[in-house]
């Protein structure tokens, strides 16, 4: 017992590294919980596209599709931004459903919900929040 049960912790813990909280402190964090820094962001850069109906939205998802997400690709942000332009019944639907970098607490629940835990470079499915249907694509992430 003595010297060794001290050295690893006398806890049971076995061997753990120094500071061995990481795994810790990334449970429980954004959906991915792998330490990618999902949910975790202060900001969050994205476009999106916003539709009254259901069904414009789902039109909206199924040209994403089509083009990309079918094959497993990402959707570009300048083909975003054309059907972006084409759908969204927002203002930003102007300049391709660009939202800029927005923080945490700006956005109303399910979208910054989604918008905090899309990675970068991925086109969230549709969803409703309480101005309607979205898509969002994310483009950057930064504290």
């Amino acid at each position: 017992m003595g010297k060794d049960s001290k050295a690893a912790g006398g806890k049971g813990k076995g061997k753990q590294p120094a500071g061995g909280s990481d795994d810790a402190a990334l449970k429980g964090k954004g959906k991915a919980g792998k330490g990618d820094g999902l949910g975790t962001c202060t900001y969050v850069k994205a476009r999106h596209i916003l539709c009254e109906k259901q069904g414009k939205i789902n039109e909206a998802y199924k040209k994403l599709q089509d083009g990309w997400l079918s094959n497993g690709d990402k959707v570009p942000p300048a083909e975003f931004a054309k059907i972006a332009v084409e759908y969204s019944e927002c203002p930003s639907g102007k300049k391709g459903g660009d939202l800029g970098w927005f923080p945490r607490g700006k956005m109303a629940g399910p979208f910054q919900e989604v918008a905090f835990n899309t990675p970068v470079g991925v086109t969230s499915a549709p969803f409703k929040s309480t101005h309607g249907y979205h898509i969002i694509l994310s483009e950057g992430r930064k504290n």
